[in-house]
């Protein structure tokens, strides 16, 4: 089978496209004819080598499949070959996504929702997973509370944005002026030009000086540090990256904030909850850009640019004939 591997850690220009062996799968495991996967951060934090030591080379890594059962190991009983699937592999065990196969636990994988191309299942597992942990099962998010979403525009972003307001939340959401519409469009309250407005001075002024409940953050730096400015009393702050910045915890304390670090855990439960949203209307992933699995390192430049002018995610068609699907945005 095809793949893209990992030899050396760096730019994108560290992967190659190679022939390896088609995975076998064993007990409990299903091999999956891997149609579509994405592009995340994480993918390019790998890549470079941010995690050393959980990345054994060479690899292939990836972090998302929409795909077709293939062949079921033995004890299977959740899935038969034709079943259409997607999840999240196992993040730093094993194998990723970025091959034709790819094999699984069962306990991970999900039924695809049926609404959904493999382009936009694809680009839903890991940040819709992500945010799901960070607002559903972390933050305790509740019908008539308002979170403020760094980087709306995101991956996981423009994910949650439509999760919180499926949950009955006010949505308060960062981004620049160009992708300002696009978030209304999701579900967004209030739209905020961080290159603009100071978002604390914005927050406080929509709340009239109470702050919000829950903050995510996406982004990281002084965002996280600043973010107990803009939250009320008992307020939580959500992060899904890292903390390697001072943070702000004499303000938090005052706040008496709770904070939660989230590292998405794999599981079956999290895709059947996300794929009741996407079949009764209230979640769509947007498609920005699709490439073919031998320009996997094109996607990764562009994803790590600081202008790319996406919008959602960066899909990726192993099959080819993926690419011929048009997407859907909300």
């Amino acid at each position: 089978m095809q793949a893209i591997v990992l030899n050396s850690f760096g730019g994108p220009e560290a992967f190659q496209l190679c022939e390896v062996a088609k995975p076998v799968p064993q007990a409990g495991q299903v091999l999956v004819r891997v149609h579509a996967t994405s592009i995340n951060p994480l993918d390019y934090q790998v890549r470079r080598g941010d995690y050393p030591g959980l990345v054994p080379l060479p690899a292939i890594t990836g972090h998302d499949v929409s795909g077709v059962v293939e062949a079921v190991g033995p004890c299977v009983t959740a899935f038969a070959p034709g079943d259409a699937v997607w999840y999240t592999p196992q993040i730093f065990d094993g194998a990723g996504s970025y091959a034709e196969y790819h094999v699984a636990a069962e306990s991970i994988v999900g039924k695809k929702p049926p609404s959904l191309s493999h382009l936009e299942a694809a680009s839903l597992t890991l940040v819709g997973g992500t945010a799901w942990e960070a607002l559903v099962v972390r933050a305790a998010l509740r019908v008539g509370e308002s979170v403020l979403i760094h980087g709306g525009a995101g991956g996981v972003g423009h994910v949650a944005i439509q999760l919180a307001k499926a949950m009955g939340a006010r949505v308060f959401t960062t981004v620049r002026a160009a992708n300002a519409s696009f978030v209304r469009g999701l579900g967004a309250d209030v739209v905020i030009d961080y290159e603009q407005e100071d978002y604390v001075d914005a927050v406080l002024r929509e709340t009239h000086g109470h702050g919000v409940d829950v903050v995510l953050d996406t982004i990281g730096g002084n965002t996280l540090s600043r973010s107990p400015d803009a939250l009320a009393q008992l307020g939580r702050v959500v992060s899904i990256v890292d903390i390697a910045q001072p943070q702000n915890l004499i303000q938090a304390w005052g706040k008496n904030a709770s904070y939660h670090m989230v590292f998405t855990r794999q599981n079956r439960g999290k895709l059947d909850e996300l794929s009741a949203l996407v079949e009764r209307g209230q979640l769509r992933p947007h498609v920005g850009a699709v490439y073919p699995l031998a320009d996997i390192p094109l996607a990764h430049a562009r994803l790590e640019s600081a202008n790319n002018g996406l919008q959602g995610k960066i899909a990726i068609a192993v099959v080819p004939a993926e690419a011929r699907f048009r997407y859907h945005s909300v």
